[in-house]
């Protein structure tokens, strides 16, 4: 499909001023958040990604009324009438998100029942839905498995456990507060996700009335409460977003300014941005990436959970690493396939070497499992335009990157998956001076 295809010209520097809204990782969430609520919600801040469409879509399926505000990126929710939905018109989303599974705890509270269809989402390692199942069984769940998808029904209604997390997801832990808010009693979750993301979605559901605490061992206690109301919440701007037009700027010897960048969510991306050798400075309304100018640093690397390096993070920098000078050693830590899109790098002219040992010491998901899960970047080198297929959603707009380095032309398929997580991402390497196009 032609219409899937963006051909970029590479070797000019992107310079220019671009905005970011909202996070992918905290705006579907929100959305699910307000079926919780007994009156309305008004989320602002909202970006136009694949993600909202398909959460709004699921949202008008289940009778919530939604519908746009009078301020670009605005939605007000109506939950008012929530109403169980046909199966076959949620297997429709059945492979376009995996934020269906959020739906669980409050349709659960709501009806008494819910539906979730197969899951999709990017194809980066393992993410098993298991345990939010499991988890759900713990609040007083029960599943029943068929073909078409999970059938939950809470004939006693949901009630507050202990959980503790083997590993602390981000899904799982959103899993856990938005059924726990309106389950009988308390919950305590140990080990859980403190992303930036998380503390919002928390923000959003103490503003409905939500009893939340967040203790510094990364346990979280939820007091269940009998009734929330809506909110009016403005999201949190996207630091992975930001990231990516960061690392555009660096690959390229560009300029990019991002309006609405936030610098708190982003210390420690700015911590190595600076390291590697690249140039930012803040002010009240963003954040400007640039290459100073002379050589790139090599650096070593890991991914963490926050308040580490986020592994959604690694890839677009990886491809300005290629520009460096000397040896980068990355471990990744989180997905044991995210370094899988550096093969068309390499066909590309970049040399990178993956391995299956830890090359650092940050604790590891998978390290005695045989997966090429650290990489050895040799720079700098030259790359070349090339024929590239995204893999998944940062891996894309890494290719996007490498493209825009590259010498001479490339065409990149696939690009509609960058629509998940990126807005308008086409317009703003316009905006930026890019030279791109769809094929005739």
């Amino acid at each position: 499909m032609t219409d899937d295809v963006l051909i970029v010209h590479g070797g000019t520097p992107i310079e220019g001023e671009i905005k970011v809204r909202g996070a992918k990782n905290l705006v579907p969430k929100a959305m699910v958040a307000a079926l919780l609520g007994s009156s309305p919600s008004r989320l602002r801040n909202v970006p136009d990604i694949r993600d909202v469409r398909v959460v709004r879509g699921l949202l008008q399926l289940h009778g919530v009324t939604v519908r746009t505000g009078e301020e670009p990126g605005e939605l007000f929710m109506d939950p008012s009438r929530v109403e169980r939905a046909n199966v076959a018109d949620i297997d429709a989303h059945a492979g376009s998100s995996r934020i269906p599974i959020l739906f669980c705890g409050p349709l659960l509270h709501r009806l008494g029942h819910a539906f979730i269809p197969g899951l999709g989402g990017c194809d980066i390692g393992g993410r098993p839905v298991d345990f939010h199942f499991d988890v759900l069984r713990q609040f007083g769940a029960t599943i029943d498995k068929r073909a078409d998808g999970q059938y939950l029904e809470a004939p006693r209604g949901l009630r507050g456990c202990k959980i503790r997390l083997p590993y602390p997801s981000v899904g799982s832990t959103e899993q856990v507060l938005l059924t726990a808010v309106l389950a009988e009693g308390v919950t305590e979750l140990s080990n859980a996700a403190v992303e930036p993301e998380i503390e919002d979605l928390i923000c959003v559901l103490q503003k409905m009335g939500a009893q939340i605490s967040m203790d510094t061992d990364r346990t979280i206690r939820i007091t269940g409460v009998d009734r929330l109301e809506g909110y009016t919440h403005r999201a949190l701007p996207d630091r992975l977003e930001t990231a990516s037009w960061a690392s555009a700027a660096l690959a390229t010897k560009g300029s990019v300014y991002v309006r609405g960048a936030s610098q708190r969510e982003m210390m420690t991306f700015l911590n190595v941005f600076r390291k590697v050798g690249g140039a930012f400075e803040i002010d009240d309304e963003g954040i400007r990436f640039w290459h100073p100018g002379g050589p790139l640093n090599a650096i070593a690397l890991e991914t963490d959970v926050h308040p580490g390096f986020q592994t959604d993070w690694q890839q677009p920098l990886v491809v300005a690493l290629t520009q460096a000078s000397g040896l980068s050693i990355v471990h990744e830590t989180v997905y044991e396939s995210r370094l899988g899109f550096t093969s068309a790098l390499n066909q590309m002219g970049a040399h990178i070497q993956l391995y299956r040992e830890c090359l650092g010491g940050t604790p590891c998901r998978f390290g005695q499992r045989n997966f090429l899960h650290s990489a050895v970047v040799s720079g700098p080198t030259t790359l070349q335009g090339g024929d590239l297929v995204i893999p998944d959603l940062r891996g894309g707009f890494s290719y996007l990157i490498a493209a825009l380095a590259a010498q001479g032309t490339s065409r990149v398929h696939g690009i509609d998956l960058i629509n998940r997580g990126y807005e308008n991402f086409i317009s703003k390497l316009e905006d930026l001076g890019a030279k791109v196009e769809r094929p005739a």
